[in-house]
């Protein structure tokens, strides 16, 4: 599973012209599902999402969570996160989770964020989305929940 985090000042996704997710400062979160990934691994990704410490504190250094900051999640399906790109110029998705599979752990996601105590807005799974946001820093960080890469198996 990949996160592509990106902290910002606004975000908003809207499908078919409606609005389906809005936030002021927080994160938009793009999520993308692997074939293989489970429950633990949406788990991880938002015990990590909820404890980043991104945000500026008085002194203007990253050191305060988005809880601490007070501010909100919008969170994106995204399966092209999952793309290869190595093999010519097509991209694939063989990676990707089936439609089913992702949206359950998409869902388990979103669910563990709330758990935390952290508002979350969402897109609307499998629609045509457009997705505004205003990054702030830039910040944008990658978190993948590979297991090799996880100290909390």
């Amino acid at each position: 599973m990949i996160a592509l985090v990106q902290r910002v000042t606004s975000a908003r996704v809207t499908v078919e012209d409606a609005v389906t997710g809005e936030i002021g400062t927080g994160l938009l979160i793009l999520l993308g599902v692997a074939r293989g990934d489970e429950a633990s691994d949406a788990a991880y990704l938002a015990r990590k999402v909820a404890a980043l410490r991104i945000f500026p504190d008085e002194n203007g250094r990253m050191n305060r969570s988005i809880g601490e900051v007070g501010g909100s999640v919008l969170a994106v399906s995204q399966f092209t996160l999952i793309a290869n790109c190595a093999k010519g110029n097509r991209p694939s998705f063989d990676q990707a989770a089936p439609a089913e599979e992702a949206r359950g752990l998409y869902e388990y996601f979103v669910e563990q964020i709330r758990a935390a105590g952290i508002q979350v807005e969402t897109g609307r799974f499998q629609a045509d989305m457009r997705v505004e946001l205003t990054n702030q820093g830039p910040i944008t960080l990658i978190i993948e929940s590979t297991k090799k890469d996880r100290k909390d198996n």
